[in-house]
């Protein structure tokens, strides 16, 4: 089977892992400063902090931005449910604007209306599959609006916006370093921000309100990462540069194979530069595709087949979304990652053709 998600981790990240072990520091400490200050510096940002995952990661950025009861914050409702999960984990309520049906992002014209129709005290802009968001258009409402804008970056690191890496335009980003994900750290997330005070709330919020040894100021958590996962993170970052370049590769080569098809294909803009956490097509026998890939040992997924404001847990939300609606009915992810041999390429799209869509 060729599986839809393949963790790369080798020598590097076992030696590295190895070096914490024998230190005896295996928790919170040096490992995990270095991480957030090298993470930081790539994305072109000022501070770093880790935390637990991302929906920790989002969660505190959130509580440190201000955001709480009483608080709506407009987002996608085609994301993980994370996206949405963190914005009521805060105490505020989620307010969804339908997406661009050809990047899957948040449409800008969708949450232009809904900001104008509703009190909105923060923007959350998902960068999907790997695809920045028009952060122009986000940044610009964000602004007019005078709230703050979060990036939920947790599928697009190293992706770019106008010669940009995500992560360095809203007031704060969030990133997850899941196994799936295009670089991991076992599990493990991160909050970027310019801003010193937003970073020292994140920090205080992640550890139990604590200002010191003796003092805790506010009502925490522990979100904390450790140094064993902030060690395969470091040498995972290193990496991070060629896993996306071959990503892109084996994207480029799907597109080409699948260009005949009746498959509607991802798109990179020319503004943007898309990292492929997932290879997505649309297909209108979704179904019987992806029972023919699974057939021929091909491993898919469906990223997401319920859209956030139809899942049972937000089912006192009303909102309209009829473009994440269909897009959920239709949307198939094809293995992309690094680990994917040209030969399995040709295959899949071999097993595609065979099946006349």
């Amino acid at each position: 089977m060729i599986p839809i998600a393949h963790p790369e981790l080798g020598a590097e990240e076992i030696e590295c892992v190895e070096d914490v072990i024998e230190s005896g520091m295996i928790a919170d400490g040096e490992e995990v400063r270095k991480f957030e200050q090298e993470f930081a510096d790539y994305c072109g940002t000022e501070y770093g902090i880790a935390t637990s995952n991302g929906t920790t990661a989002l969660h505190s950025a959130l509580v440190a931005l201000g955001i709480g009861k009483g608080d709506h914050v407009l987002t996608t409702p085609f994301s993980f449910i994370a996206t949405a999960n963190a914005i009521k984990h805060a105490g505020a309520e989620p307010v969804f604007a339908d997406i661009d049906p050809v990047t899957y992002n948040l449409d800008p014209d969708a949450a232009r209306r809904v900001a104008t129709e509703n009190d909105v005290d923060a923007i959350l802009a998902v960068h999907l599959y790997g695809l920045p968001a028009e952060m122009d258009t986000f940044l610009s409402l964000a602004s007019k609006l005078e709230v703050p804008l979060v990036e939920d970056c947790a599928q697009a690191h190293g992706a770019t916006y106008r010669g940009k890496r995500v992560g360095s335009f809203g007031d704060v980003a969030c990133f997850s370093f899941y196994p799936t994900k295009n670089m991991t750290s076992g599990e493990g997330g991160m909050v970027l921000t310019g801003h010193e005070d937003v970073a020292g709330r994140v920090s205080q919020f992640i550890d139990h309100g604590r200002v010191n040894d003796e003092t805790h100021a506010t009502v925490g958590h522990n979100f904390r990462l450790t140094n064993v996962a902030a060690a395969i993170g470091r040498a995972q970052l290193k990496r991070l540069p060629t896993f996306v370049e071959q990503r892109r590769t084996n994207a480029d080569q799907l597109t080409d194979g699948l260009a005949d098809t009746s498959l509607t294909l991802p798109v990179e803009p020319a503004d943007r530069r898309h990292v492929y956490h997932q290879y997505t097509v649309r297909a209108a026998n979704r179904s019987s595709l992806r029972e023919r890939l699974n057939d021929y040992d091909v491993g898919t997924g469906v990223y997401y087949p319920i859209p956030i404001h139809k899942q049972p847990a937000y089912q006192d939300v009303s909102h309209k979304a009829p473009a994440a609606e269909q897009a959920a009915n239709e949307v198939l992810s094809l293995p992309v990652h690094p680990n994917v041999s040209d030969d399995e390429l040709n295959h899949i799209v071999e097993v595609i053709e065979n099946d006349a869509v």
